[in-house]
């Protein structure tokens, strides 16, 4: 559906736009169509399948459906340098140190996460301004990150559909 995308492209401006700690910006989107839709919901379901973590199938079948889903990331977010100790270390942590085979590269530094979740609130925000069904699903950022759908180190996703009722809830 056009208006949808139109849609997509309105929310990838909001998160693109939004404010950011420092006025340093590490955040990443990329918009894929239906069609893109439909294979990233495959792969979801086959992860799934081979990792036995639960409900990627059900999210991967409403990504499938979907018209389009915004990705929203971060990638190689520098600390902020504050010192903050949010992160759980006394002074600012030296990112991607940890575990290279995990769902998403860490840590990350939680100002910038912050960042990233301004920028999907704004996001949403703009969809559900315009009546377009839509959720936050932490699982087609693993997957997506894992396929090379968005070359990002922490993602999250947000499918959108125009249907009489949404397909992301009462699943």
């Amino acid at each position: 559906m056009k208006s949808v995308q139109t849609v997509a492209d309105l929310m990838e401006i909001a998160a693109i736009t939004a404010p950011k700690a420092v006025g340093k910006d590490y955040v990443v989107t990329k918009i894929l169509d239906a069609e893109g839709c439909r294979d990233l919901g495959d792969h979801m379901a086959l992860y799934g399948a081979e990792t036995g973590k639960r409900n990627f199938d059900r999210d991967g079948n409403g990504v499938a459906q979907s018209d389009a889903v915004l990705l929203v990331g971060i990638k190689d977010a520098a600390p902020t340098g504050v010192n903050c100790a949010a992160c759980g270390e006394p002074t600012c942590l030296q990112i991607n140190s940890g575990d290279k085979n995990g769902e998403f590269l860490g840590p990350q530094c939680l100002i910038r996460v912050l960042d990233m979740g301004i920028a999907i609130g704004s996001a949403v925000k703009t969809a559900q301004m315009l009546n377009v069904d839509n959720r936050i699903m932490y699982r087609i950022g693993v997957v997506a990150r894992k396929h090379g759908y968005i070359d990002a180190d922490f993602v999250m996703g947000i499918p959108l559909s125009v249907t009489g009722k949404s397909i992301f809830f009462d699943r």
